[in-house]
């Protein structure tokens, strides 16, 4: 990586007399405009494709500033991620194939789907060297940090409001300018459309589930492990303001309610993986001080649960599987198809043939879970096997991993609540999809931690 990095094509010329006055320094506003304003993305409809859209400025000025004959730095472990779109491009060719067990297609019927996951990945990219690159007197370590913070503050909201009007939902004005037959689609539904909450089969009947902003329930709960670190580090370490820290103990407080009763089992177990993380990191150390209020927070969280109507949510939801067998399913499928083209998959995901029970039930108007599940659907880690083989997997998770070992040093409050971050979506590639707001805030937080490295030198 330090051989690419050094690259000459990489270096920036030495700027001659005249020359000074044109270099071209990164703005801060995409970021902060990404993140500040999520919000009102969400409200336009645009909470996905905003990730999308904001990476066509960022392109445009990173190559501006590389043209300006300044520095472009690179990640650690950035070659493993370029091998890894490679893998995913090289998908394109297996997008024909039919593994066993699921419905036959056309190379041309899956090419959207596989166009918006190279998409995402391209965009994802971009959003981490741009985070990694902006200059630092326009967005200083700290306000980015409190940008995250604020996001986290705005998924909770989200999550209240699930609760409180589980049935909310409205028009967006992207939505309006979509053809009636595009916006029907389901897939575009859940891109544009907003909602507050998920209705789902849960404990014997219908069961709201909050997913503002970020759509889907399961987004939400990763969502929230990504950014709860953020919340701690802004409002409680970097700050000796009073009025904060109580706001942030508030915030703690009222995020209790939608994260249990969310129902969101990788959620919790992905909470109680930081919790070990920060645990293990801090003992190590020896900043048993700090390790004590992890402990006092865990013993809260605890008698909080035994003590509320918490604590009954909870109960039922553990003694609830009915995602289980599915799960299983899917899981059983994504690991019999990758034997089938182990080293670069099937470049994007299948439909099964009906059900786990039978290959004559499938989805259908009034059971839309009977069947047809997605191959690949039910985690990251299934659909890198399945979509991208074992190269694929190996070059996507590798990056992460190398990321987590060039830092593994820094133990200030901002490199805890990123490490965190990252490890938390390895706990959560099991039954959560990255794409595309969780992988953009695990970037975010390697962008993050990866300029907290740079500033400390």
């Amino acid at each position: 990586m330090t051989a690419l990095a050094n690259h000459p094509s990489l270096q920036a010329a030495a700027p001659g007399p005249g020359r000074a006055k044109r270099l071209h320094r990164l703005p801060a506003w995409p970021v902060t405009g990404l993140l500040l304003l999520f919000p009102l993305w969400w409200a336009l409809g645009l909470g996905t494709l905003i990730f999308f859209l904001v990476a066509v400025p960022m392109t445009v000025s990173l190559v501006r500033h590389r043209a300006s004959g300044q520095f472009v730095k690179l990640p650690p472990g950035f070659l493993l991620w370029l091998l890894f779109l490679a893998v995913v491009a090289l998908g394109l060719f297996s997008l024909g194939a039919d593994p066993a067990g699921t419905v036959p297609g056309t190379a041309a019927s899956r090419l959207v789907s596989f166009s918006f996951r190279l998409g995402g990945y391209l965009a994802m990219t971009v959003i981490l060297v741009y985070a990694g690159n902006v200059d630092r007197r326009e967005l200083p370590q700290q306000r980015f940090v409190r940008l995250l913070a604020w996001l986290f503050v705005v998924t909770v909201a989200g999550g209240l409001l699930g609760m409180a009007a589980p049935r909310f939902e409205f028009t967006a004005p992207l939505e309006l300018l979509l053809p009636h037959h595009v916006r029907a689609n389901g897939f575009v539904q859940s891109l544009v459309h907003p909602t507050a909450a998920q209705i789902m089969n849960l404990l014997g009947g219908e069961t709201p589930r909050p997913g503002a902003p970020w759509g889907y329930t399961n987004t939400w709960g990763n969502n929230v492990c990504l950014l709860i670190g953020w919340l701690l580090v802004a409002g409680w370490a970097l700050t000796k303001n009073r009025r904060v820290k109580a706001f942030t103990l508030v915030t703690l407080l009222l995020a209790m309610a939608p994260i249990v009763y969310s129902l969101n089992r990788g959620l919790w177990i992905g909470l109680g993986v930081m919790v070990l993380y920060v645990a293990v990191r801090l003992a190590l150390r020896g900043r048993f001080g700090a390790l004590s209020l992890v402990g006092v927070a865990g013993v809260g969280v605890a008698v909080a649960i035994a003590t509320t109507p918490l604590g009954d949510v909870v109960t039922a939801r553990l003694e609830d599987g009915k995602s289980n067998g599915v799960r299983m399913y899917t899981t059983e499928k994504a690991v019999n198809g990758m034997a089938e083209s182990p080293l670069i998959g099937f470049g994007s995901t299948r439909s099964t043939i009906g059900g786990r029970n039978s290959i004559a039930v499938g989805e259908s108007e009034g059971c839309a879970r009977c069947g047809n599940f997605t191959v690949g659907g039910n985690g990251q880690l299934w659909q890198l096997l399945f979509a991208h083989g074992l190269l694929g997997t190996a070059t996507y998770l590798g990056f992460f991993v190398v990321g987590l070992w060039r830092f593994r040093r820094d133990a200030t409050p901002i490199g805890l609540a990123a490490t965190a971050a990252i490890v938390s979506s390895f706990a959560a590639m099991f039954w959560y999809n990255a794409l595309v707001t969780p992988l953009a805030l695990t970037f975010l937080a390697y962008a993050v931690l990866w300029r907290n490295r740079l500033e400390s030198r």
